[in-house]
């Protein structure tokens, strides 16, 4: 297939790019390359695509009304797969505008891309933070998710919505993706796991929020790009038992779904802290630090409708997964 993935210089971006072209695809890549982390680490992930005969790059931002025009024009997609979008929780409190150019309007101009090109199917990534304020765990894609608790969750929400209105007013089948705490190699620099390794390394203290009384479903990259490419496979359809009396958020009458891809399985950032501390054999010096604006204490994903569809679920632990990155970030900065 002909696949688009959308922010091939990210993290996810990137490990979705060598899955697809190692079965035989053909990539086209696009990503803006910003600088809202170190973009060397987005150049050295593109080097090693550009090493495959398959793989084309663009470099391009989704707002780019025009520009992203021309690519669907230019090519037929078999299958597009959004990763790109500004990242990060915080951020978008310092820089809401930033999430509504790449997440919104960026977003837009690939439902229209996809509209116009007939597209025969669209994943995109959502996030596990759409389910803001809600208390009821695990997380499911059946419960209501209208309370964010920070601009980039509304922007993800937004997503969802948007993608809907597609399946509906012109049959585009879209499925969106709610990621939950994704880390491995080549992850991105400004989560945890990357910061926590560096800053234990160095001797330097590292920042534990909400005093440690945190749990995330932390996801194994490659647990994620397996989710993403079999939900990718398997086209979004019409659910013939939805009714608008009960109407369930997670599928529709039009071609239109949500999955979680999570653990299934949180762990307390204590545990991921020590867990980290062992692989490296270093005690970590922490700074105990009060909840951040716009956080959540706790995530869990309910992942019964990815195992039920696809017959998938991660099963990566968080030793396996930090003994991985820990091997490659050692490599990577020759430490």
């Amino acid at each position: 297939m002909k696949v688009l993935v959308t922010g091939a210089a990210g993290f996810i971006g990137y490990h979705l790019s060598e899955r697809l072209l190692a079965r035989g695809d053909t990539v086209v890549g696009i990503d803006n390359i910003n600088d809202y982390y170190d973009p060397n680490i987005k150049l050295a992930r593109l080097e090693r695509l550009n090493k495959h005969e398959a793989f084309e790059f663009q470099k391009l931002d989704l707002a780019d009304r025009g520009g992203m025009e021309t690519l669907f024009s230019n090519h037929q997609f078999d299958r597009v797969v959004n990763l790109a979008a500004q990242a990060g929780v915080r951020y978008s409190i310092e820089n809401p505008h930033a999430y509504v150019d790449s997440n919104i309007v960026g977003f837009l101009n690939i439902l229209e891309g996809c509209r116009h090109t007939n597209v025969p199917h669209l994943s995109y990534a959502s996030s596990s933070s759409v389910y803001g304020a809600n208390t009821l765990q695990p997380f499911s894609e059946h419960h209501n998710v209208d309370h964010p608790v920070a601009l980039y969750a509304a922007s993800k929400k937004a997503n969802e919505l948007m993608a809907h209105s597609y399946s509906s007013l012109y049959k585009l089948p879209t499925t969106g993706l709610r990621f939950f705490t994704v880390y491995g190699p080549w992850g991105r620099p400004d989560m945890a796991l990357f910061l926590f390794t560096k800053g234990i390394l160095e001797g330097k203290p590292i920042n534990i929020f909400n005093n440690g009384e945190m749990y995330r479903d932390f996801t194994y990259i490659d647990d994620i790009i397996e989710g993403v490419v079999r939900v990718t496979n398997k086209i979004a359809e019409p659910n013939p038992l939805w009714t608008g009396d009960k109407p369930d958020p997670a599928t529709s009458y039009a071609p239109f779904k949500v999955y979680n891809i999570g653990n299934n399985n949180p762990v307390k950032l204590m545990d991921f802290v020590e867990a980290i501390e062992n692989e490296l054999g270093i005690k970590a010096i922490k700074n105990m630090m009060p909840m951040q604006a716009g956080d959540v204490p706790g995530t869990s994903a309910d992942v019964q409708s990815l195992m039920d569809d696809v017959g998938f679920k991660p099963e990566i632990t968080v030793q396996q997964g930090i003994k991985q990155f820990v091997g490659w970030y050692k490599e990577y900065f020759k430490v």
